[in-house]
């Protein structure tokens, strides 16, 4: 199971700290790019992801709310980023800038947002490595967790495994302690928490503790990564 806190909730004056605060319990350090153009927000970019990756030792996990990802996206693979997750509604040709962004040298990964369909982007999963799913409309964080999106993760999870697809499925939009278990039960095995993690006194240990709920919630089997 990843856990990936987003910094969209921490302290921007404190950004290397906050980060720090989690390397010992988290996997992924989740950055919410946003452009006021995509979405209604607009939050860091690139410099701050450059600045920040030697910061910490947790590897970056990189969403792309964004407009033509295509001329910026692998800016942050080549400034070290783990993951680079772009918008299926923005892209004219996902599959294309997947293998660029491999070719980079970060994993590929196609958001789906609250509205969009999953089912025509089926087919185009094997180009990626992550698979992340809104659980909430993009832009914004502190929004309230929607289990009926959580559908759209048992359909992704059941095509990965019909076709031995080596693919996370993320899971990002109000999730904290009472809700990782469900999207666990789902299918996902990655956790994109903002909120949850850094409203509270210890961001570490409520690391702990997501990971224990979404493990003792996985089916039998678990996921296929």
């Amino acid at each position: 199971m990843i856990i990936a806190p987003s910094i969209l909730a921490a302290d921007f004056s404190r950004l290397a700290q906050e980060a720090q605060a989690v390397e010992q319990t988290a996997d992924w350090l989740h950055v919410d790019v946003m452009d006021n153009h995509f979405v209604p927000n607009l939050t860091i970019g690139l410099p701050v992801v450059t600045s920040l990756r030697p910061a910490t030792s947790l590897p970056l996990d990189c969403h792309l709310m964004i407009e033509n990802p295509d001329r910026w996206a692998l800016g942050y693979a080549e400034a070290g980023a783990y993951n680079v997750t772009f918008h299926a509604e923005a892209c004219e040709d996902p599959a294309a800038l997947a293998g660029q962004l491999r070719s980079a040298g970060s994993l590929a990964g196609l958001a789906i947002d609250r509205d969009t369909l999953i089912e025509p982007y089926l087919d185009l999963l094997p180009h990626f490595d992550t698979l992340l799913i809104m659980t909430i409309k993009a832009g914004f964080g502190g929004q309230e967790f929607m289990p009926e999106l959580l559908e759209k993760v048992r359909v992704a999870r059941a095509h990965a495994r019909s076709g031995h697809l080596n693919l996370r499925i993320e899971v990002d939009g109000g999730i904290d302690e009472a809700t990782i278990a469900a999207a666990a039960e789902a299918g996902a095995d990655a956790f994109v928490a903002g909120t949850a993690v850094y409203s509270a006194s210890d961001p570490g240990a409520v690391c702990r503790k997501l990971r224990s709920l979404a493990e003792l919630a996985a089916p039998d089997g678990g996921p296929t990564v």
